[in-house]
């Protein structure tokens, strides 16, 4: 059977019960499941073998005062059993189909720039890089306790 990709609907977080490992950093946490697939700027894309999660691409589309709305691609894996069939590619060209479909003007995502394999994989998905170097900056917070 082939490797199908689509984006979630939000009455389909139950399609996380059944993923392959490494393709999410953690296990799913309920909570914070619930409230992804609650909120409508959420985006998921899954590559599905049968019923078996082996990819996904999530994003967030916003808007700001002064632009259209984009979509911030962020995070894109794939199991390593289904690395290099072009998998990945899909999934990105999934999730930025969808975005155009609901209105968004761009959208963009980030990765180090000694990343070679996931380079060649945004451009394959029709990517144009800018390769102008970023600085990321992380603030550390203590989450309250009943956040699991």
């Amino acid at each position: 059977m082939p490797v199908t990709v689509r984006i979630l609907r939000h009455d389909e977080a139950a399609v996380l019960d059944n993923v392959a490992d490494d393709v999410f950093d953690h296990a799913i946490h309920p909570r914070w499941c619930a409230e992804f697939f609650a909120h409508p700027r959420h985006h998921l894309a899954v590559a599905l073998d049968g019923d078996l999660v082996v990819g996904m691409a999530s994003g967030v589309h916003y808007v700001h005062p002064d632009k259209a709305p984009e979509l911030w691609i962020n995070e894109v894996a794939v199991a390593p059993t289904h690395h290099n069939l072009g998998i990945g590619r899909q999934l990105v060209a999934t999730l930025v189909a969808h975005g155009e479909a609901i209105g968004c003007g761009e959208a963009w995502v980030l990765t180090s720039p000694d990343n070679e394999p996931a380079k060649r994989m945004y451009r394959a998905a029709g990517a144009i890089p800018h390769e102008e170097l970023s600085v990321m900056f992380t603030y550390r917070m203590q989450p309250r306790r009943d956040d699991g």
